[in-house]
């Protein structure tokens, strides 16, 4: 067994929302979180953010005076729960030198600054994020091309079939490999053959699994899907491991266990996200270590 790498080697994942559609609030919604899409993914210690939901908040306070000079998020699409938190995250308050670059993909190519400027302004907002001491830039892309950043780092991006259109991530890193496959609705035939070669032998895919199968048919052409897809794509893809996400808001913990063991019956290294959750996954010739708050150590995956 070769020993644990220094985290700077490691492609890691760590939850902040994972909520969908708006926020979960009480006492029966503790374990799993009542925040909004937000994730963090560091490749080694390069830091994407993809989404911000209300998450981004409690990240922006972790991250605080140390987050980097350019912040990169990535949207998977300009829904409010993916984008709430914007003004919220504390780096774009405690520097003015620090820069925040949004990424969109659209099939148009089209940035997120119009939406955003229409949204964070009077009367729907009180405060425009030109206002905010961080400097805002805001790039547009084609969803299916990869975005290559100014260190060389390459995130490849794929369309998902949502209305209005979205975008998911696949992130790698010495020869490990995250997928962000948020805000979809299952085609048919599924799995979608497109897909699944995007996602093809991930360490991990975040899917969206906010109905349960008796839910979903009167959903059906909202933009979302069930765990039991997410699992028929794993197995299509070779995908090893699976998490959970976008869960719907009415979904208290009770539930959301008595799901997890179903889901882990049929594919025992699934698991629904918690926030706060992080995993992490050494370079391919060494361990991978998850850390599940609510249990502690689990077995490397």
């Amino acid at each position: 067994m070769v020993g644990r790498t220094d985290t700077s080697d490691e492609l890691r994942v760590r939850f902040w929302g994972t909520r969908g559609s708006t926020c979960a609030s009480g006492p029966q919604f503790v374990e799993f979180g009542g925040h909004t899409p937000c994730v963090e993914i560091r490749c080694g210690e390069r830091l994407f953010i993809v989404d911000a939901g209300t998450g981004l908040s409690a990240l922006g306070s972790e991250l605080g005076t140390s987050a980097p000079d350019k912040v990169d998020i990535l949207f998977s699409h300009l829904h409010l729960d993916h984008i709430g938190g914007l003004p919220f995250f504390k780096p774009v308050l405690l520097d003015k030198n620090r820069v925040i670059r949004t990424y969109c993909g659209t099939l148009e190519g089209d940035s997120a600054m119009e939406a955003l400027e229409r949204l964070f302004a009077p009367p729907l907002f009180p405060v425009r994020l030109g206002q905010l001491p961080a400097r805002f830039e805001h790039h547009g892309f084609k969803a299916g091309e990869p975005l290559i950043f100014d260190d060389g780092t390459r995130v490849e991006t794929h369309l998902l079939n949502h209305p209005g259109g979205a975008t998911g991530y696949r992130f790698s890193h010495r020869g490990r490999s995250v997928c962000y496959i948020s805000d979809i609705e299952h085609s048919e035939p599924w799995p979608d053959p497109d897909l699944a070669a995007f996602v093809r032998d991930a360490d991990l895919m975040i899917f969206d699994g906010m109905f349960s199968e008796a839910e979903y048919p009167s959903c059906r052409g909202w933009g979302h899907s069930t765990w039991q897809k997410a699992v028929d794509l794993c197995r299509k893809a070779n995908v090893k491991t699976l998490a959970i996400f976008h869960l719907y808001p009415g979904h208290n913990d009770q539930f959301l266990k008595c799901v997890e063991a179903e889901m882990q019956s049929a594919m025992p290294s699934s698991f629904i996200a918690r926030e706060r959750q992080s995993i992490a996954f050494a370079p391919a010739d060494g361990e991978s270590v998850a850390d599940r708050p609510d249990v502690g150590k689990v077995p490397a995956i």
